[in-house]
């Protein structure tokens, strides 16, 4: 009894995570897995054969459609990315430095979650009555008589699918630099103003470089979300935008489930470069 005390003991942290562990292990890594082997498979063009073989990524390095999805889903992910981080510094500025009450901060804090308690589709589609020809929009343009007919880009766009990104994705920047920006220590900043520094020198050596770790998880946070979207661009983008997650799905319809997983193998390669590039720059621990 006393031997199987001391083992359970001994072992008691890799029992406390062995939970956690096999979730990982059979919902993250083990799909993982099978996608991988997927994008060996052979597809003759009808059926999937379980042969090994490179062909599928071949087809995906020598066709031209790649290097185009791969531009668009970069451009679509660093605009995104600006511009989120963009409104999600001033916002989370805002709540930290110009707010004085903390039941205040709390309340606009809230306010800004109040969204993400509906499904990210529905907030897709109520953009659809702003954007339309017949939208609100559109009837304010026509009723001011900025233009004489709706604007067409507004709707089955780039511009939607970034309007869609842009208030989705904006407070998974804003969270983590709102809890960094908390944590800064006031005497710092008071002691920079003490020796003659000015608004905008506070915040460029001061304030930024402490917030490079919310700044980093924000971003890590920004680049998976919108490289793997296919949601957004399916329902707003009027199949006039097309990214690497949208060729993917497009695949799957289709039954070509070898070259759809060597593709989601590829892009998972490239977010997760991407994601290791940033932590190796950025100590993201200091968030933790």
């Amino acid at each position: 009894m006393v031997r199987v005390i001391t083992s359970v003991l001994r072992y008691r942290a890799a029992l406390q995570i062995s939970p956690l562990s096999l979730a990982l292990l059979f919902f993250l890594v083990g799909p993982v897995i099978m996608i991988m082997i997927m994008s060996f498979y052979e597809f003759t063009g009808f059926m999937t054969v379980p042969d090994a073989t490179l062909e599928n990524y071949v087809e995906l390095f020598t066709s031209s459609l790649t290097g185009i999805n791969y531009l668009q889903t970069l451009k679509m992910v660093g605009i995104t990315w600006v511009v989120t981080l963009v409104l999600g510094f001033t916002l989370a500025y805002f709540l930290v430095f110009d707010l004085i009450e903390l039941r205040t901060k709390l309340l606009l804090f809230l306010l800004c979650v109040v969204p993400f308690w509906t499904s990210s589709v529905i907030r897709m589609v109520a953009w659809v009555p702003f954007l339309g020809k017949e939208g609100i929009i559109n009837k304010f343009v026509l009723w001011t008589g900025i233009s004489s007919e709706p604007l067409q880009f507004l709707l089955f766009s780039e511009f939607a699918v970034f309007l869609s990104y842009i208030q989705i994705f904006t407070l998974f920047m804003m969270a983590p630099l709102f809890n960094v920006m908390a944590r800064i220590n006031r005497d710092l900043i008071e002691a920079a103003r003490d020796n003659g520094a000015s608004g905008i020198q506070i915040l460029w050596h001061v304030i930024i470089p402490l917030c490079k770790p919310g700044i980093a998880i924000g971003t890590i946070f920004v680049v998976s979300l919108v490289a793997s979207d296919f949601a957004a661009v399916s329902l707003l983008g009027g199949q006039r935008v097309g990214t690497v997650s949208i060729s993917m799905i497009i695949q799957m319809n289709m039954a070509q489930y070898p070259p759809s997983s060597a593709t989601g193998v590829i892009l998972l390669l490239v977010v997760l470069l991407i994601v290791g590039g940033i932590m190796r720059v950025v100590d993201v621990r200091k968030q933790l």
